[in-house]
């Protein structure tokens, strides 16, 4: 499953791995593919670089990058306190109405929500780069656009490949006006941030905007079969998050979210506001329907709504409140309903791109010997 791009990066599949977690990113490029470990999570930078410090020790001196959250214009002079204080009173209120019809108990006196905005301010991510560059990442991804123009070129100057996700022809073409050197055309069916377009649109589409940057293809993959049809469009390999997430290293902290994506079928993912203020594929639950209700108030645009809902999602994961329970995934969670190593995984999506293209050169009347 080699192609131009993997070739450059020096692994034997074109399958790249977004994941939070550095045990599947670790185990990802010890399989042959590329790990890719999100960085959104990481507010202190001590807590990046003891990971990145693990992930060495890990990766058997194959190849990784990093994943950041980097908005491509910077907003000046604007604190956490500052988003704190745009919040509506009322949309406070609907939290609490949520959470108490549901007798989500509280967090314990003295702890922090987990996720907060912070990991998405600029600031941050700059921080987080501070980092990572101190380490041997081989690309470095952003999933707000085109990063700045400053740290596209301090990348190259690491010798560090810039990839920036895409949900459309028109945001690719940016992002090769942008200097970036990988595009991943992210389809309407991949978890978290999406635009509208489906990939097998998708994807063909961005190839011959960029061309001749590789694309990786996005969105609803996780079958071998899925990633020829990705390679068949003209993408240069994959990008698959969900489908790492019921594997065995993850780290989900939650039987009961385990549980619920091996049960959850293709058809049980929403794509909505209610956990950033931008359109996020994720399970479907009743935080979300609460968020959709044309009777409630409705979600506050990024970043508001995450600061909003920070304490109320750390309240029921941590509480494991399984109406309310959810997680950013895509549509492809339907063939999600096994927990099996990341090597397994990986095992089977190269057989399956195996039997994908015996099934097509015999359609072509090229019999193998």
């Amino acid at each position: 499953m080699e192609t131009e791009l993997s070739r450059t990066l020096g692994i034997e599949h074109a399958i790249f791995g977004f994941t939070p977690f550095p045990a599947v990113a670790a185990a990802l490029s010890r399989a042959g593919c590329f790990g890719v470990l999100g960085a959104v999570r990481y507010t202190a930078p001590d807590d990046l670089a003891r990971d990145l410090d693990w992930m060495q020790e890990h990766t058997d001196g194959r190849p990784y990058g990093l994943d950041v959250v980097m908005p491509a214009k910077k907003v000046e002079g604007v604190t956490e306190a500052d988003v704190e204080a745009m919040i509506p009173a009322g949309h406070r209120e609907y939290v609490r109405s949520v959470l108490a019809k549901h007798d989500v108990p509280e967090l314990a006196e003295g702890e922090a929500s987990g996720w907060r905005i912070t990991g998405w301010m600029e600031e941050v991510a700059r921080s987080q780069l501070d980092v990572a560059f101190d380490y041997p990442i081989k690309l470095l991804a952003n999933a707000l656009g085109s990063p700045p123009p400053d740290v596209v070129a301090r990348a190259h100057e690491h010798g560090v490949l810039v990839a920036a996700l895409a949900g459309s022809a028109r945001h690719a073409r940016r992002h090769a006006e942008a200097g970036i050197d990988v595009v991943v055309a992210q389809g309407y069916e991949a978890g978290g941030h999406t635009g509208e377009i489906a990939s097998m649109v998708l994807t063909p589409d961005v190839v011959d905007a960029v061309s001749p940057l590789p694309v990786l293809a996005a969105g609803g993959i996780g079958s071998g079969e899925q990633i020829a049809a990705g390679l068949a469009l003209g993408a240069q390999g994959v990008w698959l998050g969900s489908i790492w997430l019921t594997t065995t290293e993850a780290e989900l902290h939650s039987r009961a979210l385990t549980g619920k994506l091996l049960a959850a079928g293709s058809g049980d993912t929403v794509r909505s506001r209610a956990l950033t203020g931008k359109p996020a594929r994720q399970l479907r639950t009743e935080w979300t329907d609460a968020w959709d209700d044309p009777a409630g108030p409705g979600p506050l645009p990024m970043p508001l709504q995450g600061l909003l809902v920070a304490e109320a999602v750390s309240r029921i994961q941590k509480h494991e409140v399984d109406p309310l329970l959810g997680t950013p995934v895509g549509q492809i969670v339907g063939r999600m309903n096994s927990e099996r190593s990341v090597r397994q995984v990986v095992d089977e999506l190269t057989r399956g791109f195996e039997r994908a293209v015996d099934r097509i050169n015999r359609i072509a009347g090229r019999e193998q010997a």
